[in-house]
């Protein structure tokens, strides 16, 4: 095995171990550890206003409707 694949294998079989609690699989390369991990963890959820960058008063929703007709 490349020194570059060895690696790549050591760190996704520490990334493995420490997201599930157990040693990976026998028979899997670097490349394959992490696609499991990826294939076993899902995407993450979808939360785009919750972000340490925004605030409250820089988040703009809808405009609300206003009632009764406007004069101009």
């Amino acid at each position: 095995m490349e020194p570059r694949d060895q690696q790549i294998y050591e760190e996704a079989a520490a990334l493995w171990r420490e997201i599930f609690g157990e040693p990976p699989p026998l028979r899997a390369d670097g490349p394959m550890l992490l696609e499991m991990i990826l294939r076993r963890a899902g995407p993450p959820p979808y939360e785009r206003l919750h972000s340490p960058h925004l605030r409250p008063s820089t988040i703009a929703g809808p405009a609300q409707p206003t009632s009764g007709p406007r004069l101009s």
